[in-house]
Parts: structure tokens; sequence; C-alpha cells
């Protein structure tokens, strides 16, 4: 039996002011040499057409009126599919200068990109990044991407796992946007437990690892030495460890954080879980900023992001690096790949 063809995937703006539309077509002139599967832009098109001008690249843009049209047009050009209600056209280019239309038309293309993945017309959703404080002004109420495509997809925003990948390291963030004071009360056993099977599951389906290893961090700095200096591990964090084992996971820990990112400690694991967001992060960034990709786990859609944000004071100044921007393509593409495969 054939495979059914991979659906192009579906690549929101993000805000025009930042760094995001120079960077996905900057990816495009390097489809070939980086594999990247064929995707569209939703909006935006004379934004488009002037990042690649002011970038200095050859990067032709073509409108489309159906994503369906993206494979044809991807050889040639950067197929945009115009948002409802445009002409196409649609958007000014003023880099590092956001303003209200300018997120006006990140939330635009944000919602259409969402709701072509979430409707089975686009094989993925690949973000931008946005300002959360300019789309507010607009309307927008959520804490983040994550959670707009987490509702968009029908998903309970605890049930969406914010996952950092980069070619060194995976790590889960337990909990993201809080107060380090809040942290220990926000955790849980159960918090744990629900997180852990998301994550193992998206490693099966979507990584194709039949049988992944998470390793969970400590809270307390050495594991919280016994309870010398704290008892979350042993209250918390440690049966939630034996809970998931029983279910048959390959789960370890709680572990120092201050070792298990150490190179020999990274190959014993295939997602570190954390108990807090810059402790999954700081590691990321630290051996992968250039390729680090922002992936959201427990989705009945694809969504991934470059891990970084609208770098608005380097936005149309030749500076920004895509190589995020490129991995979050290629990794929505194998992950929908396989989706594809196993359908």
């Amino acid at each position: 039996m054939t495979a059914p063809a991979l659906l192009p995937l579906a690549a929101s703006l993000g805000d025009p002011a930042g760094v995001g539309p120079e960077l996905f077509v900057e990816a495009w002139t390097r489809r070939a040499e980086e594999g990247l599967v064929p995707f569209f832009a939703v909006g935006g098109a004379m934004v488009l057409a002037e990042a690649a001008a002011i970038r200095g690249i050859e990067a032709p843009v073509e409108r489309i009126t159906d994503p369906a049209q993206a494979a044809e047009v991807f050889a040639r050009a950067l197929p945009v599919l115009d948002l409802p209600g445009t002409k196409g056209a649609d958007g000014s280019y003023k880099p590092g200068q956001p303003d209200r239309a300018g997120a006006e038309l990140a939330l635009a293309s944000l919602t259409e990109a969402a709701r072509l993945a979430v409707s089975g017309q686009a094989g993925a959703v690949v973000t931008g990044p946005i300002a959360k404080s300019r789309l507010a002004e607009v309307g927008f109420d959520h804490p983040g991407q994550t959670e707009f495509v987490a509702a968009a997809s029908g998903v309970a925003p605890q049930d969406a796992v914010m996952m950092l990948a980069g070619p060194n390291l995976r790590a889960v963030p337990l909990t993201v946007h809080i107060a380090l004071a809040e942290v220990p009360a926000a955790l849980s056993a159960a918090l744990i437990q629900r997180r852990c099977t998301i994550v193992a599951a998206a490693m099966r389906r979507d990584f194709g690892l039949s049988n992944p290893r998470l390793a969970l961090a400590a809270l307390n700095p050495h594991a919280g030495e016994d309870g010398r200096f704290g008892d979350e591990e042993a209250r918390i964090i440690a049966p939630a460890v034996a809970a998931l084992q029983a279910a048959g996971l390959a789960v370890t820990g709680p572990h120092p954080a201050d070792a298990m990112f150490a190179p020999h400690a990274r190959g014993d694991y295939d997602v570190a879980l954390c108990m807090y967001h810059d402790q999954a992060l700081i590691p990321l960034k630290a051996l992968d900023f250039d390729n680090g990709v922002n992936v959201t786990l427990g989705l009945p859609i694809i969504r991934t992001s470059p891990d970084h944000g609208t770098a608005f004071g380097i936005a149309g100044k030749r500076l920004a690096h895509p190589g995020a921007t490129i991995a979050a393509l290629r990794m929505a593409g194998e992950c929908a790949a396989r989706r594809t495969m196993t359908a």
C-alpha cells in the first residue's frame, strides 16, 4: 500500500517587524540543501518579499489560494496563502518597529495556520516568533502560542507539553511561565506522571523511539541531600518515578540537575524533564541556541517553532541566524512524515 502524500506545512508569519519573515524566506532558499519538505507562509506576501530584498537574497514569492497548490509552487517560489479577506499583498514591512497593524497580521496568520492544520489541510503548523504584549493589544488572551494552538486543537492547556529540542538535548519544563517561588507548590506527583506519559507517547509517535528514556531532574541542590535542602524529591518526584516505572515507562530520577546535562550523562536518556523553566532552557540554549526548536507535545496536530523571540533589535539587519527556523521546519516535516506513514 502506498503511503498518503505528505501535506505541506503551514508557517505562521510571527510579528512582521521581527526576524520571522526574513528567516522563513532564508529557509526557503536553503530548502534543497536542508532537505525541507514543502511549506507555505500564511499571509504577508509583501512583507516576505521585502524581507527577502532587505536580507539580500533571491527568494521569489508567489501567492496561492489553496494549500494544495503549495507543493507545486515550492520548487520555484515561496508559496504564500492569501488570508481570508485580504488581497494577498498584505502587511507592511517595518523591521524593528512593531505596531498594531503588524500584531493584527501576526494573529490572523497564526489563527489561519492553526485552523489549516486542525482541519487536515496542512501537515503541521510552524509558528514564527511573536510579541505577546503586542498581541494582547489586539485580543490575544493566551499565555503564548503553545496554549493558543492547544485551544485550537481542542486540547486542555495542561495537556499541551512544551519540549525544547536541539541536536544535543531534548528538555521539557514541567512548570513553565510562573515565578520561581511558586514552583514547589505547583509540583505534584500527578502532574509529573501526566506530563511524562504525554512525553513518552509523543516520543514514540512523532520521534520514532520505541522505548523512550526519560530522566527527571531534582528540584533542589544535590537532589535534596537526603532532605537537608528540601523534601520535594522524596515526597513528590520519587513516588512519581516509581509509579511511572510500575506502568512500564523507562523513567529515572530524581537526578541532581547540576550534573545531568554533562556530556557523559546526556547519553543515558532521550528527554530531560525539568522542574522549572530555566532549569530546562538554560542547558538547551547553552548547547543548541542556533538550532533549538520548541515543539508542542500532546496535540492531535504537529506544532513547532524556532526557540527564539522576535529579536526586534536585529530585524532587517542581516544578522539573524536561520538555524532554528530551518530546524523547526525540518522537525515538523519529519514528525508529519512519521504520522503519515502510520496513518
